[in-house]
């Protein structure tokens, strides 16, 4: 069986985005595959948070994981500070990637911008704490989106250079999984833009915690353009694109059976359907969050079990990292 490892970081206003991208996925995944989903708690510090609202993030994004439909019986669902291997083993990978693997990497570049010498080193480092999130389980699959390819590639080649530095084949080379429509969520004010829980405009996505009369009137106020009809082509309608992808992703089916229904309708009308198809797919997701949250001893409770599974796996095979690189028993 397959083992999968995927995470979000717990910083709020998870989105449509996060739940078709990941969240959606992760349920299909469950139970043909040994997974692993985490609160990327460790990666969230890379800027600034209160610690206050990490917390109470961290038991939201819970709820958001259990209402969705992971189930915490079938996965291991952990905040990734909870298992120092993640920490321990970045270490140990670090000193086996070099620099210039790491200068390759866009995000830094895009995230840090001019500011690159006053950016933490955590935000330089980030993409080796992600090897060491994989390769820490021996994951053989990820789920990640088209942003996070870079980075899963080099998981691999830190991999391989660990595996040819000790001359044997120990940490697997983890596969990407990129799976059916909407694999990249786009902004609703610009659809050549992710959709961000970061954007400064509420009104460029959809979030899990929207009442129905604020995703009607978010998808009313939906960039669009002036020609005629639905039709898909991102590069010539990058908003209708988008949309058309939404619509695919939360009904099950594919981008030209959408276009097939809707190709000869108008863009309030077509916006109109896909309001309530997602008002019909997110309220029953909203209201098991509301009332998951509030039992913060329940949420509490499935991450320490969590954590517990998860330091199992982890632990084990970092005692055998350790012994290959040559630390002491004590």
């Amino acid at each position: 069986m397959s083992r999968i490892l995927s995470g979000i970081q717990p910083t709020g206003n998870l989105h449509l985005g996060n739940y078709l991208g990941a969240i959606k996925r992760w349920v299909a995944l469950q139970d043909q595959h040994e997974c692993l989903f985490m609160l990327a708690d460790l990666h969230a510090i890379t800027v600034p948070q209160e610690p206050v609202d990490l917390l109470n993030s961290t038991r939201e994004v819970t709820a958001a994981y259990i209402a969705c439909g992971i189930d915490p019986e079938k996965c291991v669902i952990f905040p990734q500070s909870a298992v120092s291997v993640h920490a321990e083993l970045g270490w140990v990978l670090g000193c086996h990637t070099p620099l210039g693997w790491l200068n390759r990497m866009t995000q830094f570049k895009e995230k840090a911008g001019k500011h690159k010498d006053n950016a933490p080193l955590g935000l330089y480092s980030y993409p080796v704490l992600m090897a060491a999130d994989i390769l820490g389980y021996k994951a053989t699959h990820v789920p990640v989106g088209e942003d996070q390819k870079q980075h899963l590639e080099l998981a691999r080649d830190i991999a391989g250079a660990f595996n040819r530095a000790y001359k044997m084949e120990y940490f697997p080379l983890p596969e990407p999984l990129i799976l059916g429509a909407a694999t990249r969520v786009m902004s609703l004010r610009d659809g050549t833009r992710k959709m961000s829980k970061s954007d400064e405009s509420d009104y460029s996505r959809i979030n899990l915690t929207d009442t129905a009369e604020n995703i009607a009137l978010k998808f009313q106020k939906a960039k669009s353009d002036a020609l005629e009809g639905i039709s898909y082509d991102e590069a010539v309608r990058p908003e209708c694109s988008n949309l058309i992808n939404i619509y695919a992703a939360l009904a099950d089916t594919t981008r030209e059976k959408v276009v097939e229904e809707y190709g000869g309708k108008n863009f309030s009308a077509f916006k109109k359907a896909l309001a309530d198809l997602s008002i019909e797919r997110l309220a029953p997701i909203t209201r098991e969050m509301r009332e998951l949250v509030k039992d913060t001893g329940y949420i509490d409770k499935v991450l320490r079990s969590g954590a517990e599974r998860a330091n199992k796996i982890a632990q084990k095979y970092f005692a055998e990292v350790k012994e290959m690189v040559g630390f002491v028993r004590v």
